[in-house]
């Protein structure tokens, strides 16, 4: 086994941080926008986080997450072999960890619109998947 290129894991790290946060930008700033709004009209989420920085709180996690999706996915590559599939395999198996447990409870039980969890789960699952395609096609040995 070759040795782990670790600044094409940080590269790969930053890049497909980037690519996810852009997504969760688009989701969250964009698409949930007028629901967020609503819900916050009828007090089921709050006007203001209860973290002032949220938001620096948030995308540090997400670059925290694609380290591990990198890490996870140069760890794999030796038995499902390198490239795009299993990238993908990787990124769709975390993202489903990530995203749909929580907010398949949170769409069961929760008081604002299903449409929000939904929104929630398509930001970690298709960014997970996203976040590591990035970070595999980056990474070379």
């Amino acid at each position: 086994m070759a040795a782990v290129n670790k600044r094409r894991v940080l590269l790969g790290t930053i890049v497909g941080g980037a690519v996810w946060a852009v997504w969760s930008w688009v989701v969250n700033g964009v698409l949930l926008a007028s629901q967020y709004a609503a819900a916050q009209t009828l007090g089921q989420l709050l006007k203001q986080p209860r973290y002032p920085l949220f938001l620096v709180y948030w995308f540090v996690t997400i670059l925290l997450l694609s380290y591990i999706l990198t890490w996870i996915y140069v760890s794999v590559r030796a038995t499902l072999g390198p490239g795009p599939r299993t990238a993908l395999r990787v990124g769709f198996l975390a993202g489903f960890v990530l995203g749909f447990p929580i907010n398949l409870l949170l769409a069961a039980w929760a008081t604002f619109d299903r449409m929000i969890a939904l929104g929630w789960m398509v930001d970690l699952w298709l960014g997970a998947m996203l976040a590591t395609f990035v970070s595999a096609w980056l990474y070379k040995e």
